[in-house]
């Protein structure tokens, strides 16, 4: 069976997730905490983050990006970057686009300052680091909605990849409590239809010690 380190509020983590649940895979999940820099978590992968995931065979396979497309070459159905050219290529820079500046831009920030600094014990949240993403996050979710003002998804009429990468940043936002949902009325409902999957109910249970989502977390009709 195939393992999959993570841990509970990598977006990275939890996109890897997603595809392999989308894609009917079994595995199982190892938390692995980074900034500990475990020498046998090392060995798998140099950089020391995760996600990594040990094949049945006991190889293991790194970066966020590069587990993803391998995913969808090695297993082909049901397909995450479906369509002709143009259509893929959309799909593909939207994924970029949430973990490359929603990443470094909001969920950084936000775990960062409220999870990490907490754990490590170096102190209290940088109020202007939490400002900024605040304020970035609001330039997403209305990008959010612009996406979906005549589509379902982000990525055209179903699920891609793009959702995939979109909702394991925003799972990991909404665990903090930090989005007015009724402010965002078009990101609501899609978030509500991405929340509905099989794939994503998963990530809603994950629960941080000492540390509770708002009541609505797993509530798909929020």
């Amino acid at each position: 069976m195939i393992t999959l380190y993570h841990h509970w509020l990598s977006p990275a983590s939890r996109l890897v997730r997603v595809l392999l649940t989308e894609k009917r895979m079994e595995f199982a999940l190892r938390l692995e905490k980074e900034w500990e820099r475990r020498p046998e978590f090392l060995t798998l992968n140099p950089a020391g983050e995760v996600p990594v995931i040990l094949s049945t065979e006991g190889k293991p396979y790194s970066g966020v990006r590069a587990i993803s497309e391998y995913l969808e070459e090695t297993i082909p159905e049901p397909k995450l970057i479906p369509g002709n050219a143009e259509e893929r290529y959309q799909v593909r820079n939207l994924v970029d686009w949430f973990h490359t500046k929603f990443g470094s831009e909001v969920t950084r920030h936000l775990v960062s300052e409220k999870l990490l600094k907490r754990f490590l014990g170096i102190g209290e949240p940088d109020s202007e680091a939490l400002r900024c993403a605040a304020h970035n996050l609001k330039n997403h979710l209305r990008y959010i909605e612009f996406l979906t003002i005549e589509n379902n998804y982000l990525a055209g009429g179903q699920f891609t990849m793009a959702d995939a990468a979109a909702a394991a940043h925003i799972t990991v936002i909404d665990y903090f409590g930090d989005i007015r949902w009724q402010d965002w009325p078009g990101a609501k409902a899609w978030y509500s239809r991405v929340k509905g999957r099989r794939s994503i109910q998963p990530l809603l249970s994950d629960r941080v010690s000492g540390l509770t989502p708002p009541s609505h977390y797993a509530d798909i009709d929020f």
